[in-house]
Order: structure tokens, then C-alpha cells, then sequence
């Protein structure tokens, strides 16, 4: 899994990351909002998901220590990272203003 996270925080592509845990009620609060970022953005922005507790390397390697945690790649820089709910104008705007 490392390795494909790498290949796909290394894209031209932005990529945000959304460092998850089932059992975590914000990072339930938090999935439709990042469908509705995806809506908004559509393929200008890449998101995916990390479950923690599947993949304790990845989090461990990025010092996560509370979910929901989102991160924000581009050509594997980290460009943002926000611990903690958003709304959606909120992730939109920093996407935008990161990326542009």
C-alpha cells in the first residue's frame, strides 16, 4: 500500500487525503462533504482515503495522530494539512488557492 500511496500523492494531479477511522464519528460527518468537494471539483482533484487503523504505516509516517486528519499532495509536496471537520467551501477554497 506505501508504495501505491506514493505513486498517487507523486501526481500532477492535487490529491487530498483523508486520514480515516470507521469508528470515528467526525470522519462520518466528513465523507459526504468530501463527495460534494469531488462534485465541485471533479477531476481536478483527486481524494482518497486512508483507514488508520489498516494502514498504520502510512499515518505513522505522516505523524497522524487524531482522525479525521486531510492532507493536500501535488507532486508528492505536502502543500495543507487540517485535523478536524471542514465544510466543503472551506476544503474547496483551500484546494484552489493551494493549487492554482
Amino acid at each position: 500500500m506505501n508504495a501505491t500511496f506514493q505513486k498517487i500523492v507523486n501526481s500532477d494531479k492535487p490529491v487530498l487525503v483523508d486520514f480515516f477511522a470507521t469508528w470515528c464519528g467526525p470522519c462520518q460527518s466528513l465523507a459526504p462533504i468530501l463527495k460534494e468537494v469531488k462534485d465541485s471539483l471533479g477531476e481536478r482533484v483527486s481524494i482518497i482515503k486512508i483507514d488508520v487503523d489498516k494502514n498504520q504505516e502510512i499515518a505513522s509516517s505522516y505523524q497522524v495522530r487524531g482522525v479525521p486528519t486531510m492532507m493536500l499532495f501535488q507532486n508528492g509536496k505536502q502543500l495543507w494539512r487540517q485535523s478536524g471537520v471542514l465544510s466543503k467551501e472551506q476544503i474547496v477554497n483551500v484546494i484552489l488557492a493551494k493549487t492554482n
